[in-house]
């Protein structure tokens, strides 16, 4: 600690993990024999202030000059506070010439935190700043399970999956959506199924879903997928591969793009909607049986929710 990489700056945004890595790092610390001290930026002001009005700034530098590691959460909140700011530079600047660690979390990049002083943007970008992304479907899968097998509750791989692909903003979001579906089974003694979680996680997911997707985006990324030409998807073809992307682009036009069948028609270049009607039925009646449809599923919708 205080070697390298040194301030350590993790920005992200809410509900990915700053505050648990923040927390894990001050466990190994104190593992080590080390000394630190761990506050939110909020409560670094407060203190500051009240060692002020109380005439108490040299027992206040003397602490936090004094630790091995300070772990400082949201750094976002000194925007605006000029003196906060004045004293937290010069206690940066303290442990940093002293070879101690310098741990910060902020909600946006080193780069946006511009009414942050011009000299502490550059004491912040001097170290390693690191983007937390979003968990991609794998992790956000691996999350669900481990969360399931937590609390003691079977839940079929399908709605495991059905949650993973619609919720992806970030992990409190997507154990909390866990959360509520089992607790809807429970209190209406219901199976935990697809038609169970889309009507206990209706609004959660009309939240997330946000923008209206593009039909020319949904085509496009179907035909990428599946590696069939655009003007197959909408043509005649009917050999296997060719059907399957152009019922899968169907219900996904009729999922996630909210058409009407008849619209989905007119985009496929005149499908009659009784044919749309057929393709959504096949998707939806293979979707639990399917473990390769689902994934495939899984992994457009991701790409769509990226672009």
């Amino acid at each position: 600690p205080g070697e390298v990489y040194n301030p350590l700056v993790m920005y992200s945004d809410v509900g990915l993990g700053k505050t648990h890595l923040m927390h894990a790092i001050g466990h190994r610390i104190l593992s080590r024999g080390l000394s630190l001290i761990s506050a939110t930026t909020e409560e670094f002001t407060n203190e500051y202030i009240k060692a002020i009005r109380d005439g108490g700034t040299e027992e206040f530098r003397d602490r936090y000059r004094s630790t091995d590691v300070l772990l400082l959460d949201d750094i976002q909140f000194l925007i605006g506070k000029e003196q906060t700011q004045e004293g937290f530079f010069h206690t940066f600047n303290a442990l940093h010439m002293t070879n101690r660690q310098i741990v910060i979390t902020s909600d946006r990049p080193v780069t946006a935190l511009t009414l942050l002083e011009d000299r502490m943007q550059s004491r912040l970008s001097g170290g390693l700043v690191v983007d937390i992304q979003p968990p991609g479907i794998e992790t956000r899968l691996a999350i669900l399970k481990a969360k399931a097998e937590l609390v003691g509750q079977v839940v079929a791989d399908a709605v495991l999956e059905f949650l993973a692909e619609r919720v992806h903003q970030n992990v409190r979001l997507l154990e909390g959506s866990l959360n509520r579906v089992i607790a809807f089974a429970h209190m209406t003694d219901s199976p935990i199924d697809l038609p169970l979680v889309n009507r206990a996680i209706a609004d959660i997911v009309s939240t997330v879903s946000g923008r209206r997707l593009q039909p020319d985006l949904v085509l496009d990324t179907v035909s990428a997928y599946f590696g069939v030409d655009i003007h197959a998807l909408k043509g005649r073809k009917r050999d296997k591969q060719t059907a399957l992307a152009r019922h899968v682009a169907m219900y996904l036009l009729r999922e996630e793009a909210h058409l009407r069948l008849t619209t989905i028609g007119k985009v496929l270049d005149g499908k009659d909607h009784t044919t749309v009607a057929h393709g959504c039925s096949r998707i939806a009646a293979h979707l639990n049986e399917d473990p390769h449809l689902r994934r495939g599923l899984l992994n457009i919708r991701e790409t769509l929710a990226a672009g």
